[in-house]
């Protein structure tokens, strides 16, 4: 059994002085968001031993708050191939994962799509998964030994959260 927790990263500023997309930080709102996610995924017992996520600053920054609150030792892997990937590409960085519950931390419209696309049962009956807005989270389940053999639609839906309603 593998578990599998989708992250989109939280809020950024778009007035942060920032040159580069990729170099765009959280607001103070993506900080909060961050440190309510970390709690939420501790309250319901969400550990990570892994963590694959885009290298973009956003992404980087939502793992920490995230972490500082979980006080895990799960390994990480900040990939330039994930920065604005599409579904295919988090897929094969996922069938490339190694713990047995890894946490995948990406952007807008690649992991909102990657969470579609994963799930073999119908979608939650919740409005924003749709959407997929800031911060939001997915728990799926794989019946799979292996990352390998993680493919789309075999995944069963265990829980979706997002931050303001937290």
């Amino acid at each position: 059994m593998k578990r599998l927790i989708l992250i989109r990263h939280a809020k950024s500023s778009w007035s942060s002085g920032a040159n580069a997309d990729k170099s765009r930080p959280l607001n103070d709102r993506g900080r909060a968001a961050a440190t309510k996610v970390g709690a939420w995924l501790n309250k319901q017992g969400y550990m990570p031993d892994e963590v694959i996520s885009s290298n973009a600053e956003r992404c980087a920054q939502t793992w920490a708050g995230i972490a500082d609150i979980l006080g895990t030792e799960a390994t990480v892997d900040f990939k330039d191939d994930l920065y604005l990937a599409e579904a295919e590409t988090m897929l094969n960085s996922l069938q490339a994962g190694s713990g047995d519950v890894v946490l995948m931390l990406g952007h807008m419209p690649g992991i909102g799509e990657f969470a579609r696309q994963l799930r073999r049962d119908p979608a939650p009956a919740h409005e924003s998964f749709q959407k997929y807005p800031t911060g939001a989270v997915t728990v799926l389940d794989f019946k799979a030994d292996s990352w390998a053999d993680v493919q789309f639609g075999t995944g069963k839906f265990i829980d979706y959260v997002a931050p303001r309603e937290l």
